[in-house]
């Protein structure tokens, strides 16, 4: 699963490919309550153990969904 997290303030996004058995209905929960209040850090962890903290304050959206290929340049589907 691939969360996509916007910061405030930038065009950049974060990208964390958590782990294949994550249950997607805990991610959001943890996101909720991470973003319920503005002191709090979204903490989230990817699939190789790498640990990704975001202040809730500067989160301006984050986008949920399934592994997505992404390809870049001029490839022929």
């Amino acid at each position: 699963m691939v969360v996509r997290i916007g910061v405030t303030y930038t065009a950049k996004e974060i990208e964390v490919d958590l782990p294949d058995d994550a249950d997607a209905d805990e991610v959001v929960k943890q996101i909720e309550e991470a973003l319920a209040d503005e002191v709090r850090v979204l903490w989230l962890t990817d699939r190789r153990g790498r640990r990704v903290g975001v202040p809730s304050a500067k989160v301006a959206y984050v986008e949920i969904g399934g592994h997505e290929d992404r390809r870049v340049g001029f490839g022929v589907s």
